[in-house]
């Protein structure tokens, strides 16, 4: 049973698994296709990095010396795909989630909570915010990712029996605002070329497809563009931390003879680079950003509404 933050968790601990045993004993590999279930699952807390704080404060308060303790938020869900081979321990009276389907539940989080986290994460840095909760007490960024929400994310979700989508992303605002997370904005800034594709990428596809507002979408994109340059609005050097970060920042540092160019990363964009309304899109927004800075962008994407296209 795999709690890993990956899509499909199940499927890729079964791949795993079974090609592992194949290549010591393919009769074990077969027995395990044949009798092995591996369910898959969607966990939910936001659990920031730990500090020497978070370390100081358990040893003050409990006597406990432990060098990585595991701070994180209140809320938590799980839910777990129903698929036991020998029936399972009573795992709903501890609060787990079962259904038949989990794809669903992942959309909901990959696509509203991780990527609203994008969403506040490179404008809140070019903002002079470094927490998640300063950022989303910013009324222009708040108002910003529950549009993004709201307008794009959602439309290119499926059914989520058992959740009130709008109760739920209510519930992310406050999450993210909580201050005693402490979430920095760097981590929510870390490694970001897994992150773009998977989890902003896919709603800009969906609405381009079906003809939706792709607006705060392609302006996640952009901040980060403007993020991945490695200077803020005050000339101070932003730190990218990412394992395509020398050629991201290259690329985006072409800026601005070439403000197209970091979408030539294909094994990052494909096609999307080929994309004329996108392209357009995009570049609007980037000078935007360089030129306007974050907050006049921000409140141009605002005042704008529903509209698919930002000029």
């Amino acid at each position: 049973m795999s709690c890993d933050n990956i899509q499909s968790n199940g499927a890729v601990a079964r791949r795993a698994f079974t090609s592992f045993a194949r290549l010591r004993d393919p009769g074990l590999a077969e027995w395990m296709d044949g009798n092995v279930s591996f369910p898959s699952s969607m966990v939910d807390r936001i659990t920031p990095v730990t500090t020497d704080a978070d370390r100081a404060e358990l040893r003050q308060r409990f006597g406990i010396y432990d060098r990585w303790p595991v701070v994180c938020e209140p809320f938590t869900q799980w839910v777990l795909e129903d698929q036991f081979s020998l029936g399972r321990p009573p795992l709903e009276r501890a609060g787990v989630q079962l259904v038949d389907d989990v794809e669903p539940y992942e959309l909901m989080k990959l696509r509203l909570l991780n990527a609203g986290h994008q969403g506040i994460a490179y404008f809140g840095y070019l903002l002079g915010h470094r927490y998640a909760h300063e950022a989303v007490t910013d009324p222009r960024l708040t108002t910003f990712v529950r549009s993004y929400m709201d307008r794009e994310a959602t439309p290119t979700l499926q059914p989520v029996p058992g959740v009130d989508l709008d109760e739920y992303k209510a519930t992310l605002i406050q999450r993210f605002a909580n201050p005693e997370i402490r979430d920095t904005l760097a981590r929510l800034c870390l490694d970001s070329s897994d992150r773009i594709p998977k989890w902003v990428l896919p709603v800009l596809r969906a609405n381009l497809a079906r003809g939706g507002p792709v607006s705060h979408t392609a302006a996640i994109v952009a901040s980060w563009a403007r993020y991945a340059q490695g200077t803020d609005e005050e000339g101070q050097p932003i730190e990218i931390v990412d394992r395509l970060a020398a050629e991201i920042k290259t690329l985006a540092g072409r800026y601005p003879a070439e403000p197209l160019a970091l979408l030539t990363m294909r094994q990052l964009f494909g096609d999307l680079g080929d994309n004329a309304d996108f392209r357009e899109l995009y570049q609007n927004l980037l000078v935007g950003l360089n030129q306007a800075g974050a907050a006049r962008t921000l409140e141009r994407l605002n005042e704008a509404g529903p509209s698919r296209q930002f000029r």
